[in-house]
């Protein structure tokens, strides 16, 4: 196995419409949702920061703006909190700002995954890079990028993360046909469809919003024709790798851990409720007020 790049950067792909979650995403991009006290995207870049990465890269489109006012210094504010001793939520606005420089790419308009990741190339270059959706929060007790990242330094190919779902839901998810490598805690990917139907997926391993990529996906995704929804879809580009008899290969993580689901809105509701109950701070109260609302 080839010994890849170390890697820096983190590509957040945030210009999709939200129209799962309209209206109240109709002026508020749906990655600026709350989950408890901060929005959803603010859990993925702390993610992304906590893995070691430190170029952070946002590939955003209309009506966006409140994504960068979120991660940017608020001085009116501060002071103002400050003036209050109001220390406590002082922390908690710096802290979001001082994640690290956050840099913004517009997609212009949205083509699909395939070609917001495409947008990224230039501030990318050559170098191995991590892409995060905002669809999925992965709790901050679990390992997952990290062990992604070493899979990549340690293949030198690309890294998808996937989960075991019911074989009823895979239609939902681009799935894969893998091969264990006897010895390892990773998989080798043979093949990737998106969105099959139940008779045509080949597994029921199903991909999440993590990657770990090759910059070689950057010449596929140019190449790659618009497919399912009349999108470049990032499955296809990975496929294309996949397939090849020679070049960096793409392998799996198998993912165990705990995931939330914000993508439509029962599962945004688990999320919320899941991760507000685990709060110290009012987590038991919730609890007890659920158990007596259901009763």
């Amino acid at each position: 196995m080839t010994l890849g790049k170390s890697i820096r950067k983190a590509v957040f792909p945030v210009a999709g419409l939200g129209t799962r979650f309209l209206p109240a995403t109709k002026a508020m991009p749906k990655e600026m949702l709350p989950v408890v006290d901060q929005p959803a995207i603010q859990y993925v870049v702390e993610e992304a920061v906590k893995a070691g990465l430190t170029d952070l890269l946002m590939i955003t489109g209309r009506n966006k703006r409140s994504l960068e006012d979120h991660f940017d210094r608020e001085p009116a504010l501060e002071r103002a909190l400050e003036l209050k001793g109001d220390t406590g939520r002082l922390d908690a606005v710096q802290h979001a700002s001082g994640l690290g420089p956050i840099q913004y790419v517009r997609q212009g308009e949205p083509k699909g995954l395939g070609h917001a990741v495409l947008c990224a190339r230039q501030h990318v270059g050559d170098e191995p890079f991590a892409v995060l959706l905002g669809d999925d929060l992965i709790d901050e007790r679990d390992e997952l990028l990290t062990t992604m990242m070493d899979v990549q330094a340690r293949t030198g190919g690309s890294v998808i993360a996937l989960i075991e779902v019911d074989p009823s839901q895979i239609g939902a998810y681009g799935c894969a046909d893998i091969t264990a490598i006897d010895g390892e805690d990773f998989v080798r990917v043979n093949s990737l469809v998106e969105k099959p139907s139940v008779a045509e997926a080949p597994s029921n391993l199903a991909v999440i919003g993590r990657y770990v990529l090759h910059p070689a996906v950057f010449d596929v995704l140019e190449g790659t024709e618009p497919g399912r929804g009349g999108e470049i879809q990032l499955t296809d580009g990975l496929q294309t790798l996949a397939a090849a008899e020679e070049g960096p290969g793409v392998y799996g993580v198998v993912f165990k851990g705990r995931r939330y689901d914000t993508g439509d809105k029962l599962s945004y509701l688990k999320a919320v409720i899941t991760i507000a109950s685990e709060r110290p701070e009012f987590g038991e109260d919730l609890k007890s007020w659920m158990k007596g609302f259901l009763n």
